[in-house]
């Protein structure tokens, strides 16, 4: 026993750790993660990273850290304990690994504001994977394995693109780009959606060059017409097969309208048109999870669907030129208000016998304050 802590059961084992099953020593049950340490490196860099970063994360969707155990020769980390990783979820509950429609709609919800929770603490988690989301016995999903997450800052960081197992890795990482952001979590996120809906990952590649192969033979292969700035990525190469874009609803008819739709929102080539976890959680995809849905709300004919999707896309976008419109009027407002400050300023002193033109001009501290 370590630091009190009793092994009860094996669970896994990783490059860097073994994981059991465990009881603290108030009788709870834990996880165990146990991290053999070299004599001469110490500790594994994704050890210290997972620690720190984990030490500051709590949220329901999120596995919490519960205490670090450093001996010698050991590093323990004990976690709130989980039943089962998805992948081993969707073999035990599944049909052949697929998984019934109102399920994957609450694991994908609370997979979204687990992601959304950590892009908020500025976290990037760069392993999302069905073997790295934790499942308990509540069917309360939870991001587990924070090894490969690193904390943005601002400036975008310039990153390593040797991040997230090959089959979740998005196109501009396997493309070479080296200053991603939220979003490459998110397209992880959408090849989970898939392979929950199918019980086999979307593209599975045996490399990296394979792997843009298996995508771009299903969503097309870019270009600088469809993705601006795709040619100037290191891992470019010009004479990639011309594969045209395919329908998802042809690989993927086992999902509703409302899915696929929430799909194409994930798996975007270029970065910056992906959504963002937030943008998500508000789709029609999830409105039975808000609010109790009309019975017949997934099976609108064709063109009345396509209808309410165009009115929700048009809305999203008044709603962001409404955001813009309100800060631009409170920059003016903010403007307005300090030329009056000035302009009061410049009265007193006059009726004080100052010179304004002989007083420095004086801005304010850090400029005009806008909102941020």
């Amino acid at each position: 026993m370590e630091g009190n802590y009793q092994r009860l059961e094996h669970l896994g084992e990783g490059t860097y750790a073994t994981v059991y099953k465990g009881r603290s020593p108030k009788g709870e049950i834990v996880a165990l993660k146990e991290i053999h340490l070299d004599p001469e490196e110490g500790a594994p860099s994704t050890a210290i990273r997972e620690i720190s970063l984990m030490k500051e994360l709590d949220h329901e969707n999120v596995v919490k850290l519960l205490d670090v155990v450093h001996t010698e020769t050991k590093l323990m980390l004990v976690f709130e304990f989980m039943d089962k990783d998805l992948k081993r979820y969707m073999d035990a509950n599944g049909n052949h690994g697929a998984l019934p429609p109102q399920t994957i709609k609450l694991l994908m919800y609370q997979l979204l504001k687990g992601i959304k929770y950590c892009h908020d603490m500025r976290v990037l988690h760069r392993d999302l994977k069905p073997q790295n989301l934790l499942i308990n016995s509540r069917n309360q999903l939870k991001l587990g394995d924070f090894g490969l997450a690193r904390a943005v800052g601002i400036p975008v960081n310039t990153f390593s693109n040797e991040v997230v197992t090959l089959w979740y890795r998005a196109p501009d990482v396997l493309l070479g780009s080296r200053s991603y952001s939220n979003t490459i979590d998110i397209w992880s996120a959408g090849c989970i959606m898939a392979e929950m809906f199918t019980g086999r990952p979307l593209f599975a590649g045996s490399n990296n060059d394979d792997q843009l192969i298996k995508i771009f033979r299903v969503m097309g292969t870019p270009s600088e017409a469809t993705w601006h700035g795709v040619s100037q990525l290191s891992n470019w190469k010009n004479n990639f097969p011309p594969y045209p874009p395919q329908r998802l609803e042809q690989h993927l008819p086992q999902m509703d309208p409302y899915a696929i739709d929430l799909l194409k929102k994930l798996l975007v080539y270029d970065p910056n048109l992906r959504w963002e976890a937030a943008q998500c959680l508000t789709h029609p995809y999830f409105q039975d999870l808000w609010q109790p849905a009309p019975q017949h709300s997934l099976q609108l004919p064709a063109h009345l669907h396509e209808q309410q999707m165009q009115q929700f896309h048009l809305n999203q976008q008044q709603q962001q030129y409404m955001r813009l419109q309100l800060q631009q009027q409170q920059q003016q407002q903010q403007q307005q208000l300090y030329q009056q400050q000035q302009q009061q300023q410049q009265q007193q002193h006059y009726q004080q016998g100052i010179n304004p033109h002989q007083m420095p001009h004086q801005m304010p501290p850090h400029g005009p304050t806008y909102p941020q």
